[in-house]
């Protein structure tokens, strides 16, 4: 098959199977006399399991990782379970991130309802975000 009829097939367009074929995560296809680039058909299934792992928060160098595993001829099963538990650790601890965010966000939208813009001067730019005043030299 021609990059285009893979494209096609799996909705991931040329470039960005270069860009996978230059990063380690698909083979390296063989080439027509003419140049073209010529893939089997297992390609299909490759590009439906980086675009799942992708949906599924993994990054490439991970992805990259568990296609190792299963070009080494073992199944990547055990590997997977532990990248995902840690993409649950990260995204728990990014929940925790965004909720402290959220509150601060919520602190400075009632702090900007009782503050008059006429008040702003050039060196805050806007005093609903100003950084807190530093007593230690001056600052």
């Amino acid at each position: 098959m021609l990059i285009g009829e893979i494209a096609a097939t799996t909705g991931v367009d040329g470039q960005t199977i270069r860009f996978y074929e230059r990063h380690g995560l698909l083979p390296a296809p063989r080439r027509e006399p003419n140049g073209y680039r010529s893939y089997d058909n297992a390609i299909i299934g490759r590009l439906q399991f980086i675009r799942a792992a992708q949906a599924s928060g993994l990054t490439l160098a991970e992805i990259r990782s568990i296609l190792g595993v299963r070009d080494a001829g073992e199944a990547p099963c055990a590997h997977v379970s532990l990248l995902l538990e840690q993409k649950l650790v990260d995204v728990r601890a990014r929940q925790r991130e965004l909720a402290v965010l959220a509150t601060e966000l919520q602190g400075l939208i009632k702090t900007s309802h009782d503050l008059d813009p006429a008040d702003c001067t050039e060196t805050d730019i806007c005093h609903i975000i100003t950084p807190p005043k530093r007593a230690e030299h001056g600052l």
